[in-house]
C-alpha cells in the first residue's frame, strides 16, 4: 500500500517536473535576460514559474506525506465535487471574461468552499473577500501586474 502511494506521488512529481513541458520551461527559466531595471515590474521573469515548480513539488510531497497518516479511500466512480468543480472553473471563465476578474475569484472560492463542505455562510464570504483581496495584492504589489479592467478594478485604478 505504502509502495503505490510512493509511486503515485512519484508520477504526480516527475509529471510536473518533467513532464508536459515542465521540464522544458524549468531549463528555460535558466536562459531568461536579466530585465533592466528600468523595465523590472516587479520580480525577474524566471522568478516566477521557478517558485511555481518549487511549490507544485513541495504541494506534492505534502500529499505523500498525508497519504502515510490518512490512507487514500478507493472510489469506483469520481464524486460529485470533482464535476462541480470542474463546473465552477467554467463560471469562473465566464464572469472573468464578461464581467471581472476580481469578481470571478471571489465567486469560484465561494463556490469551491461551498462544494467541499463548509456551509458556513460567515467563512463563505470571508473566503470570498479575503483570497482574492491576497491574490490581488499579491498580482499588484508583488508581480507588478495588472489586472484586467472590469467593474470592481475599474473602481481601483480609476
Amino acid at each position: 500500500m505504502i509502495k503505490k502511494f510512493f509511486i503515485l506521488s512519484l508520477l504526480l512529481i516527475l509529471n510536473n517536473c518533467a513532464g508536459a513541458g515542465t521540464a522544458f520551461l524549468l531549463i528555460s527559466t535558466f536562459t531568461f535576460d536579466t530585465v533592466p531595471p528600468i523595465l523590472n515590474r516587479g520580480i525577474q521573469p524566471a522568478t516566477f514559474p521557478k517558485g511555481l515548480l518549487v511549490l507544485i513539488i513541495t504541494l506534492t510531497s505534502v500529499i505523500y506525506y498525508l497519504s502515510f497518516k490518512k490512507p487514500w479511500k478507493k472510489e469506483k466512480k469520481l464524486p460529485k465535487t470533482f464535476f462541480l468543480t470542474i463546473l465552477s472553473f467554467i463560471f469562473f471563465i465566464l464572469i472573468s471574461k464578461t464581467l471581472d476578474f476580481f469578481l470571478a475569484i471571489s465567486v469560484l472560492s465561494i463556490f469551491v468552499s461551498y462544494n467541499w463542505g463548509e456551509k458556513r455562510i460567515f467563512y463563505l464570504l470571508l473566503v470570498g473577500i479575503i483570497f482574492p483581496f491576497i491574490v490581488f495584492v499579491f498580482f499588484e504589489m508583488v508581480l507588478g501586474l495588472r489586472f484586467p479592467p472590469g467593474i470592481i478594478t475599474n473602481l481601483y485604478y480609476y
